[in-house]
């Protein structure tokens, strides 16, 4: 029997979301459907997370990851701290199907690739982005990245860090979080996407856990698929994707295979800790997804159906 068509995403993936599910019902790719998802999501001037418009890092520019997996190959794409190019996912596809010999390209190289490619190149930094650069590292009660949650002792930990590199690469004069896209299509195929212009006011350079196979992003067509968001550096320690695809291979239920491994994380000693999220699909087409705190949500669209459904996130 074949599965249901479905494509689920994190918060504010609904951008993109329903132009992927549009795809999955005339018998498109998971794989197409989660490119074109997030290439909507990077193009979005509202998310200030992830492509165009993104936050800067600590020098004033925008530096962008993306990565694509496919879960009957586990065949893997990914490009980190690019700048430049309007749409990283695609590129991350490019990397996945043109570059087979290698499965990750960083900065200049993967700009590079990118050219020698034809993609778009485009200015990332808009008038409203370079405004929260100036401004968003003021006190707040709110997390660093968390949608709007309240700040953790960590968050105020990690904006006097990041003033502290702000001040040292200042330039000179002249809606929140990574966004996953998960997909099942009707041959079987299990595809997890992920894009995001990273930490705010991150050291130049960094990549996070989205451009890395386990830590962000990790596909097993036998088990699922699963992506994170939010503390990188702590998925990465974790190897948090691959850490909920292991529980639903396991037998673990999707909920309880996303709150296990973020209860995993809290065990993990953290200065600059701030909020841990993930979400995850089967190849039967069952979702979950968790989140550090209670009100969290995430985005379901069955393509049959077309509608949007808005669920809540688990929580340890």
């Amino acid at each position: 029997m074949k599965p249901s068509p479905i494509i689920i995403g994190s918060e504010r993936s609904e951008a993109g979301l329903f132009e992927g599910a549009k795809l999955l019902a005339t018998g498109a790719s998971a794989l197409d459907a989660v490119e074109v998802a997030l290439r909507l999501c990077e193009d979005n001037r509202k998310d200030h997370y992830v492509g165009t418009g993104g936050l800067l890092n600590a020098r004033g520019e925008v530096e962008l990851d993306a990565s694509i997996m496919v879960g009957s190959s586990r065949a893997f794409g990914a490009v980190g701290a690019v700048k430049g190019f309007a749409h990283p996912i695609s590129i991350a596809r490019a990397v996945l199907e043109r570059l087979t010999q290698h499965c990750l390209l960083v900065g200049e190289g993967a700009e590079l690739f990118a050219d020698e490619g034809g993609f778009e190149r485009r200015d990332l930094v808009t008038d409203e982005s370079w405004r929260l650069f100036r401004e968003a590292l003021a006190s707040s009660s709110e997390s660093v990245e968390g949608e709007g949650t309240p700040a953790l002792p960590g968050d105020d930990a990690y904006r006097r860090s990041a003033l502290a590199l702000v001040n040292r690469f200042r330039p000179h004069d002249g809606p929140w979080g990574t966004i996953n896209v998960l997909a099942l299509d009707e041959q079987g195929e299990l595809v997890v996407g992920v894009s995001t212009s990273g930490y705010p006011w991150k050291y130049p350079g960094r990549v996070g856990d989205s451009a890395l196979p386990g830590a962000g992003n990790y596909a097993d067509a036998r088990f699922g698929g699963a992506a994170c968001t939010g503390r990188g550096e702590l998925s990465m320690r974790l190897t948090g994707a691959r850490v909920v695809v292991d529980n639903l291979a396991r037998g673990d239920d999707p909920n309880e295979a996303c709150r296990s491994m973020l209860s995993q994380a809290l065990e993990l000693t953290d200065d600059y800790r701030s909020e841990l999220r993930t979400i995850c699909l089967t190849p039967d087409g069952r979702h979950g997804a968790a989140a550090g705190r209670a009100g969290s949500t995430y985005n379901v669209i069955s393509a049959g159906v077309g509608e949007l459904v808005v669920r809540p996130r688990v929580w340890p």
